[in-house]
């Protein structure tokens, strides 16, 4: 049966069986009719969305990962489907009981292999689409991740973590044999490492990642790398199969080189390693032309800075001869692919808007493909998204705007088609709130902001509405105007939500991120919300009595410290803040990268600048209602910096909460009852102290 006459087959099973398959262009929300529902906050376990949309070598499918939530299990769902792009039919390739990630497909296309945990543990398995047959080609004891199938199709690389041995200091100390049956305390843990902890996993054990290879139809896995460094990211067979290009930080002192990373090539056979770069800086993202002339990398610059643009360089293969495209593009280039020998497809972040474009070879001008790479998967609208390219040109890419969450597209030939409605059947029974974009200038220089707002459903110009301000984290990210459940919550509750990318953001240039080098937060980035909020209370339809504000990470922060500024917000709302800069970076798992590149030096050598960009150092002003919401686990901004705040208000008088989610790290709203709970706390907080 050929792949086409399967896909249709599963295809009209699952009709037959109840389930629903939506192809076609997304409908407008914001179009819909005035008596449907506001999105309530069960609705955010009915959202869906795609992500890694891996596209044929002949660009005839589509494989992606299905992101749907499981209400019983408050968790979400991985599950891996097959579109046929001429046609839009598609159907899933496996049962949903399982999670799957990561598919990729063999350079023939007869072959995906994907990471799932179906036979017990998270393995790498190969999926033969002819013949519907799957076979589990690993077994690991770690997770696996950058499958990479080498050209020649007979084997899958990728990279995993080994357990480095004991330390002499380790191995020497004395541990008395334990009784058969004696009941003592848990063995004492030893972090000896300068990087021992990391957010969403806890302490470190010592491990180091590692580059290994092994053979698509099944057998044990062979380590190429060794040496305590960590190996990875996106790896690049050579055209011949004989060797793997990969990023590295090769240096003594590795772990305090935040910013420097070589490409390195490893041969298969005997682990031969040759080092193909070697400069200040990151260089990344390697990937072979299809004729296997010229290796498209990405640079970023080695200087001590908060903020670098990544280039995009490519490397003729033969005589090693770097250059580098696009010098004057004052933009961060992501994700080099090849569409063809002579044209290389990346997207890159502009203006609020990610991005997907081209360039060729040798060549100067950007063509821009689409400006709608999205996936709303975040719950607020952050720029994200990501695509893949077929050597004959066709992009895959997940397609995202105001009134969808990420649906997969496709560009060929010039022209865009979506060809998935994840969320057709939640959306066309709801009423969303419409975003809106704005631009004002700051009242601290006159730079300009872009910004957006969302007015609530069945909005009326002639009323009055409370204005709640939302200020992204990072702060080198970006928002744009972009589905986004948290905000479509606060909307349907009757909010008008303003956000905006104030100076530091990412998406504007290099000039434009460093705006906020040493500052934030500062009067800086608070000039920027407080020009904005003036805005929106000129529109006419703002209620000046009910003004709120809040935020989450560097937005926290930018909470925390504008209410001790001013006092013009009824309540406040800080996720996940950092209160005290000097016991954050001694506290947090950041401490390695953000002491050397957003500071002048150590903190007790600089700590007057630490204090002033703390909202500690401002809590005497403080009067504004002020809730703290963190995560038990959180080790990029630490409870502890949460509960300064909390104590220092409850000694001050001010009404305050603390609102700790157990178990949560800093992506605190990453499970959708913890979104919710996320969003129904604050809404109650500001429902207090309205007037």
């Amino acid at each position: 049966m050929q792949l086409r006459s399967i896909i249709r087959f599963f295809a009209l099973l699952v009709l037959v069986l109840g389930g629903t398959v939506h192809v076609a262009s997304a409908q407008n929300a914001n179009s819909a009719p005035e008596a449907m529902q506001h999105l309530a906050a069960e609705d955010i376990f009915a959202l869906q969305h795609a992500n890694d949309v891996q596209v044929s070598p002949n660009g005839e499918y589509i494989v992606y990962v299905r992101h749907s939530n499981d209400i019983m299990h408050d968790s979400t769902r991985r599950s891996l489907w097959l579109v046929d792009i001429a046609s839009g039919t598609q159907s899933p390739l496996f049962a949903h009981e399982h999670q799957y990630s990561s598919p990729r497909w063999s350079p023939d296309g007869k072959r995906i292999a994907f990471i799932s945990n179906q036979s017990g543990s998270s393995q790498i398995h190969v999926h033969w689409l002819a013949e519907n047959k799957t076979a589990t080609v690993s077994d690991l004891r770690n997770s696996p991740s950058s499958l990479t199938w080498a050209p020649n199709g007979k084997h899958i690389a990728f990279s995993m973590e080994v357990l480095a041995p004991s330390t002499p200091f380790a191995q020497s100390v004395y541990r008395p044999k334990r009784p058969e049956g004696a009941n003592w305390a848990e063995p004492a843990i030893i972090s000896e490492r300068a990087y021992y902890q990391a957010d969403g996993r806890g302490f470190l054990e010592s491990a180091y990642r590692h580059i290994f290879v092994v053979s698509a139809e099944g057998g044990t896995a062979r380590q190429l790398t060794a040496g305590n460094y960590n190996h990875g990211g996106r790896l690049a067979w050579l055209p011949d199969s004989s060797a793997i290009v990969f990023s590295a930080n090769r240096r003594d002192d590795w772990e305090y080189q935040s910013l420097e990373a070589n490409l390195y090539q490893v041969d298969v056979i005997d682990g031969h390693l040759t080092e193909l770069t070697n400069e200040s800086g990151r260089q990344t993202s390697p990937v072979f032309s299809p004729d296997g002339t010229h290796l498209a990398f990405l640079h970023t610059s080695g200087e001590r800075k908060p903020y670098r643009n990544a280039k995009l360089r490519v490397m003729s293969w033969r005589s090693k001869e770097v250059t580098e495209l696009l010098t004057d593009f004052d933009r961060s280039v992501e994700s080099p692919a090849w569409m063809s020998a002579s044209a290389i497809a990346f997207q890159y972040a502009d203006r609020g808007r990610l991005k997907l474009a081209s360039v060729a070879l040798n060549g100067s001008t950007i063509t821009d493909l689409t400006s709608d790479v999205g996936t709303g998967s975040n719950g607020r609208p952050y720029l994200g998204g990501m695509f893949s390219a077929a050597s004959n040109g066709v992009l895959a890419f997940t397609h995202g705007n105001a009134g969808q969450m990420g649906n997969v597209g496709v560009w060929q030939s010039g022209s865009v088609e979506v060809l998935t409605e994840l969320n057709h059947d939640l959306f066309s029974q709801r009423s969303l709130g419409k975003v809106h974009e704005i631009n004002y200038r700051s009242s601290l220089d006159n730079v300009e902001i872009q910004g957006w707002y969302i007015t609530p459903p069945n909005f009326d110009p002639e009323k009055e509405y409370p204005l709640l301000v939302e200020i992204h984290g990072g702060p080198h990210l970006a928002y744009g105007p972009y589905f986004a459940a948290e905000l479509q919550r606060y909307a349907a509750e009757g909010y008008v939500v303003f956000y905006n990318n104030y100076r530091g953001s990412s998406s504007y240039g290099e000039d434009f991120a460093m705006l906020l080098d040493g500052k934030y937060s500062s009067p800086d980035d608070f000039a920027d919300h407080m020009s904005g909020v003036d805005a929106m209370l000129e529109k006419g339809f703002i209620d000046e009595q009910n003004l709120f504000i809040t935020g989450g990470s560097a937005g926290g922060i930018a909470t925390a410290y504008a209410v001790g500024l001013t006092d013009r917000f009824n309540a406040a709302v800080a996720t996940n803040p950092v209160i005290n800069w000097v016991s954050k970076v001694l506290t947090a798992d950041s401490y390695l990268g953000q002491v050397a590149n957003q500071f002048p030096g150590m903190p007790w050598d600089e700590l007057e600048h630490y204090w002033q960009r703390s909202p500690l150092s401002l809590v005497a002003n403080v009067t504004t209602p002020t809730l703290m919401f963190v995560g038990e686990d959180d080790r990029r901004t630490p409870l502890s910096d949460s509960q300064q705040f909390y104590q220092a208000l409850q000694l001050k008088g001010v009404d305050t909460a603390l609102v700790r989610v157990p178990g949560a790290s800093h992506g605190v709203s990453s499970r959708p009852s913890r979104m919710i709970m996320k969003i129904e706390h604050a809404l109650a907080w500001f429902e207090q102290y309205k007037q």
